[in-house]
């Protein structure tokens, strides 16, 4: 039986930590689905397509990764793509006080679990808003993110 597993996030950029959370994932799933979702909260940096570009180009030799957009809550875009997981990456105490918040909401809206990745420590301390804010400042970044062919 396949087993599909949705990783979401804005990923305004996505970052390397994003990149190992994904790789480790393809280690346990048939196929993960990278979800840029929008939040009407947030301000981006880089459109919807530039990222849907840059992680689709990181993964392009990769047939299990699928990079999809959408416009709903998680659990929703879970059920539309089949996932039978959603992955959420933890950096600190703080992050995980939130994602088990939302685990529990998404299992009691969809009876679908969602699976811990705790950063490796090397990256715990790489955000995606500091890394915006880096750049904002006009600062190097190269050291955050991905290497894309």
């Amino acid at each position: 039986m396949t087993k599909t597993a949705i990783f979401t996030g804005s990923f305004d950029p996505f970052t390397i930590g994003h990149q190992t959370v994904v790789e480790r994932a393809l280690l346990l799933f048939d196929k993960v689905i990278v979800g840029i979702g929008f939040n009407m909260n947030k301000k981006y940096l880089f459109s919807t397509e530039e990222r849907v570009k840059n992680i689709s180009q990181l993964f392009e030799n990769q047939p299990k990764v699928f990079v999809k957009t959408y416009n709903c809550i998680t659990v929703d875009f879970a059920k539309e793509n089949g996932a039978d997981y959603i992955i959420r990456s933890v950096r600190s105490a703080q992050d995980f006080e939130y994602e088990q918040n939302m685990a529990n909401i998404n299992k009691h809206l969809s009876g679908i679990e969602t699976i811990l990745f705790f950063a490796e420590q090397k990256f715990a301390h790489i955000s995606s808003s500091m890394v915006r804010e880096l750049i904002a400042f006009g600062k190097e970044v190269d050291d955050f993110l991905p290497k894309i062919n």
